[in-house]
């Protein structure tokens, strides 16, 4: 099999490496609008360095065109590749979000729909095995009726001002994974959100029009409420939990012996010794899964485990919370676009 890889940032080298390692990979052709970079990664993977344009035509002879194609560049570039890779056929697997508004992610959508070509979402969380036993025991009923669920994302340090005002906010670039796998575990849609940030932290959050933290309340369509709480500040380390509560029990994803979290309790767990310093070391089964997931969906081995319309409703949840955020009220689904 043949894969294009278009993006080299540090996302898209960590795909390259396991794409280069993965057995049903032949051969693999990395693009990057830097294509220094794209030389680079090819340099460290063993793949070739080819242009855009030359990855959608199969320009060359030692090239040829690609199976498949996973995007992983920056986001304001997502949808027009997304389409393109659309229009010739190709499978695509793209770094989430699809775009940063609801009307370009539409649009992207109508052209995969059109092509009928697989579009597959990086939602990673979906791939980890704390969160698929989270499912399970939601599914089989080991908690009873849930009345609880509580999700934290937190970062242990800003990223650079210059991503800020390119990122779409905290909702859409950061607490839309939480949004995203609340539905996956709860099986369920959220009906109504309240949320608000404070930008409290960093100038450069206030001068980006953005929050440095942010919360959100979100009750789901069988009254569970839940809570999804994010923060770009976090010293600790990188903290990703998700608790659930029913009337039988109560489970937690993300509790181990590297969660940045010291207990204020004498005979409590002190502080881990090496607390998760980021995403790619935290989620690193994951991304390899949903990447073995999109090689078994190109080869019709496997239903797409995250399509596109699962990211439109992911992106949805964030827009409410966005609107909530700003007019300072609650918001029924049903107020966003495309439901």
């Amino acid at each position: 099999m043949r894969i294009g890889l278009i993006g080299t940032g540090r996302i898209g080298t960590f795909h390259a490496e396991v794409l280069s390692r993965h057995p049903a990979v032949d051969a693999l052709l990395l693009a990057d609008a830097d294509p220094e970079r794209a030389a680079v990664a090819a340099g460290r993977t063993g793949a070739t360095a080819v242009s855009v344009d030359d990855l959608f035509t199969g320009a060359g002879e030692a090239r040829g065109a690609p199976d498949a194609v996973v995007i992983c560049s920056a986001t304001a570039a997502h949808a027009g590749l997304i389409a393109r890779a659309a229009r010739a056929g190709l499978p695509v697997f793209c770094e989430k979000p699809i775009a940063l508004d609801l009307p370009g992610t539409l649009a992207a959508l109508a052209e995969v729909e059109a092509a009928g070509s697989p579009l597959q979402l990086g939602f990673m969380r979906r791939f980890d095995a704390g969160y698929g036993e989270a499912r399970a025991a939601v599914r089989d009923g080991r908690l009873g009726r849930l009345h609880t669920v509580r999700a934290v994302t937190s970062d242990p340090a800003p990223p650079p001002a210059a991503y800020l005002p390119l990122s779409g906010g905290l909702y859409r670039d950061c607490l839309v994974h939480d949004f995203d796998i609340l539905r996956w575990v709860t099986g369920r849609e959220v009906s109504e959100v309240y949320a608000t940030g404070s930008d409290a932290g960093p100038p450069m959050f206030r001068e980006a029009g953005d929050v440095d933290t942010a919360a959100a309340l979100l009750t789901l369509d069988d009254g569970t409420l839940a809570t999804a709480t994010a923060t770009r500040c976090n010293g600790a380390g990188y903290d990703v939990r998700m608790e659930l509560a029913g009337e039988l029990d109560q489970i937690a994803v993300g509790l181990d012996d590297r969660t940045p979290l010291t207990s204020a309790e004498p005979a409590g767990p002190g502080a881990p010794a090496k607390p998760w310093p980021g995403f790619l070391e935290r989620f690193a089964p994951a991304y390899e899964a949903e990447l073995d997931a999109f090689l078994r969906v190109v080869r019709g081995e496997l239903a797409n485990p995250c399509d596109g319309r699962e990211a439109l409703h992911a992106l949805r949840i964030a827009e409410a919370c966005e609107v909530s955020r700003r007019e300072r009220r609650p918001v029924a689904m049903g107020e966003i676009p495309g439901g």
